[in-house]
């Protein structure tokens, strides 16, 4: 048999037109869908409520990924799809993600939110900030007050031997055996460096939170390795002095000279005398030291013991241990403070007596002047 000859252009032009109409249909769709897929994109990478401008606090922790970082975000509200921002990350090539606390709300769109995770300064979820001559309870009070831990709990902490000696281990040269000498109060007195101290994760532990101050602490001790080894002194007793002076002086004092005159007094076996010890050693804060004070039954009580105190009597800043570490080369064995925070030195007794009658009154006869 023969075939048609005649019906192979009718067959082709038939074929030829379905191809045709196959291919506009699938280009027709596609211009569909990707129209339906641009708008989708589009609509994910908008704000989720433009006219909510409240702010979140979102904590990014350091390493985070951008998987990680975008199911937080979809967690708290604030994308509307998360592969859609994982995408778009990508596709913009974002990088360098932040750690730390952020603030971002739903007026934001994906561009905004990425920009301020890449760019802008984190704002820390709480502070704490520890001034200079403070307790170790004063601390605790400031730390409950920042936190959800109790001041009790954090003397606690503070306090606990298994925390020091986890202390000890990780900071071998500050924290020593000396901390645990069984007429010492409190370990950790005097270790907690004065500062300001942010944390970025609001759910910080009280463990790092006073690690932070430790730290600080430990880099100045490395600082003043090298003066603390010339004067043949620990960390313990460079801490303890440096307490002292920061203790006695006023705005106006010269650190140097209140140091020398500890020193000199230690080289005469001459008691210390400084009332700041005689207050530790009774646990109170007044004004005035009154004479009954002075019989305080305490190894702290520099009135009735030479020598340093067992360890410090509060935190000390570094210019009150650069002082303790460079005293000024003089004769002074005292010193007392006017009532506009001038410091008079003198070298004598008698001297000294002078200057306490022109510039201290006592308001009552068991006042003790100084």
């Amino acid at each position: 048999m023969f075939e048609d000859q005649t019906k192979k252009p009718f067959i082709k032009r038939l074929l030829k037109h379905k191809i045709k109409f196959w291919l506009t249909v699938v280009a027709v769709l596609l211009i569909l869908t990707a129209g339906a897929v641009s708008l989708y994109v589009k609509s994910a990478l908008e704000p989720v409520d433009k006219n909510n401008a409240k702010t979140v606090n979102v904590y990014i922790p350091e390493g985070s990924t951008v998987t990680s970082i975008a199911a937080k975000l979809k967690k708290e509200d604030l994308i509307k799809n998360e592969k859609v921002f994982i995408a778009y990350v990508k596709f913009k090539n974002a990088s360098g993600f932040q750690a730390g606390n952020f603030q971002l709300s739903q007026s934001m769109d994906a561009a905004g939110m990425i920009n301020k995770l890449t760019t802008a300064s984190h704002v820390p979820a709480f502070k704490i900030t520890v001034p200079e001559g403070r307790q170790l309870q004063e601390i605790a009070d400031i730390i409950a007050g920042q936190t959800n831990y109790s001041a009790k709990d954090i003397m606690k902490k503070l306090d606990d031997r298994e925390f020091i000696s986890r202390l000890k281990q990780k900071y071998p040269k500050l924290i020593t055996d000396d901390v645990l000498n069984k007429n010492i109060k409190h370990p950790l007195e005097g270790y907690l460096h004065p500062a300001t101290y942010p944390f970025y994760d609001p759910e910080t532990k009280l463990d790092a939170i006073i690690e932070a101050m430790i730290k600080q602490t430990d880099q100045l001790a490395e600082k003043y390795e090298k003066q603390m080894k010339d004067k043949k002194m620990s960390v313990h007793k460079a801490l303890t002095m440096a307490s002292l002076i920061e203790e006695e002086a006023t705005e106006k004092a010269d650190r140097h000279k209140i140091s020398s005159v500890f020193y000199n007094r230690i080289s005469k076996n001459m008691p210390l005398q400084t009332d700041p010890t005689v207050l530790y050693a009774l646990g109170e804060h007044k004004n005035r030291v009154m004479y009954k004070d002075l019989e305080a039954d305490s190894p702290y009580n520099t009135y009735k013991h030479t020598g340093l105190p067992p360890g410090p009597i509060a935190n000390a800043g570094e210019t009150s241990w650069e002082a303790a570490l460079n005293p000024e080369q003089t004769d002074y064995v005292y010193f007392l403070a006017k009532k506009n925070g001038e410091v008079v030195f003198t070298k004598t007794l008698e001297e000294h007596n002078k200057a306490k009658a022109k510039y201290i009154t006592n308001t009552q006869d068991e006042e003790k002047g100084e």
